[in-house]
């Protein structure tokens, strides 16, 4: 029977002293199950706090409708701005609406493709994606490893292009795959299901029709590799023959996993980096420094013992595997 590793959520340390202030947010999408969870941890974290005021807002996946929230955001006079980006190659002209109009910004959860020149008053929280298709395909060759292959053909799904995660978690892939000690997996195909569970079904359909044999799928997020095991599961195809990963540990995830049908995903704290990007706001509106790019780790999730203890945590994030504690916000 295999171990359950699962990673703790990260609870934001919020400022003892009541501060009063009302704080704009642009998601993304609310249409999206690790948003939905992220977009709650802020909302949880505000009403804890006297004062403090959200306004949320979806985007719709909508460029130009997010860039306008967020102008519309600081004609209102809000204290600070959370935007999760709908396309993070596009946050440079956000970056520069907030800072014309001298209010703090923070991104959440995808990297802005202007990073590296944030202004003063302008901070990223998220998960460093370096790690998360690095741990996800490791674990992957592992597990093939394990089960005496020494040749592998996986399908690789991709999330949005357009999104930083995406193109990191793919080249976290191709990485791992590029050592000496997983050179033994190769790569069918890759393509895009944007994240979700129903493009991933369609294209691993396609994938099947094909009749090319494969002994595995990694893929970009938890709803991809859902979408690709109702495939497979709707094609008859025993499960217990292929290994299937996916990132961020949701529940429908972990209840896969628990069924036997997901092998591996990589807990991303939804609801830890919602609260962080609150606390940063927060401590910039106030005139606080934070750091520019603030991390909250990814761990490493293995199939669970019992769905008890799934269900037990799947409310308040996994239980901790031994490693460092985030790094403060504080700078």
């Amino acid at each position: 029977m295999k171990k359950l590793l699962l990673g703790v959520a990260f609870a934001a340390l919020m400022s003892s002293s009541a501060f009063a202030a009302k704080i704009g947010v642009s998601m993304a999408l609310f249409d999206d199950n690790f948003l939905t969870v992220l977009r709650n941890g802020m909302i949880e974290q505000a009403k804890g706090m006297d004062g403090v005021e959200l306004q949320v807002e979806d985007a719709q996946n909508d460029v130009a409708k997010q860039l306008d929230q967020i102008k519309n955001f600081a004609a209102s006079g809000v204290d600070a701005i959370i935007v999760n980006p709908v396309d993070t190659s596009a946050t440079q002209a956000m970056s520069d609406a907030a800072a014309a109009a001298k209010i703090p910004l923070v991104y959440v959860n995808r990297e802005p493709v202007n990073v590296d020149t944030l202004p003063e008053n302008q901070a990223f929280v998220a998960s460093n994606e370096a790690d998360s298709g690095t741990l996800e395909t490791k674990e992957v060759c592992r597990l093939f490893k394990e089960a005496g292959k020494t040749e592998a053909n996986v399908y690789v799904i991709m999330g949005e292009l357009s999104n930083q995660a995406a193109v990191q978690r793919t080249k976290d892939i191709d990485d791992v795959i590029a050592t000496p000690e997983c050179s033994f997996i190769k790569i069918i195909d890759k393509q895009t299901s944007n994240w979700k569970r129903e493009e991933a079904q369609n294209l691993m359909t396609n994938w099947l029709s094909t009749g090319k044999p494969f002994d595995g799928v990694i893929a970009n997020n938890d709803e991809s590799a859902i979408g690709a095991i109702q495939a497979m599961k709707a094609a008859n195809i025993d499960m217990k023959s292929v290994v299937v990963g996916g990132v961020d540990a949701t529940q429908d995830a972990l209840v896969a996993m628990q069924a036997g049908d997901l092998d591996v995903t990589v807990f991303q704290d939804a609801a830890g980096q919602g609260a962080g990007a609150l606390d940063a706001a927060l401590k910039l509106a106030k005139g606080e420094k934070v750091e520019h790019k603030v991390y909250i780790p990814f761990q490493l999730v293995r199939p669970a013992i019992s769905y008890t203890s799934l269900k037990t945590n799947c409310g308040r994030g996994p239980e901790r595997r031994t490693r460092a504690a985030p790094p403060s916000l504080s700078a």
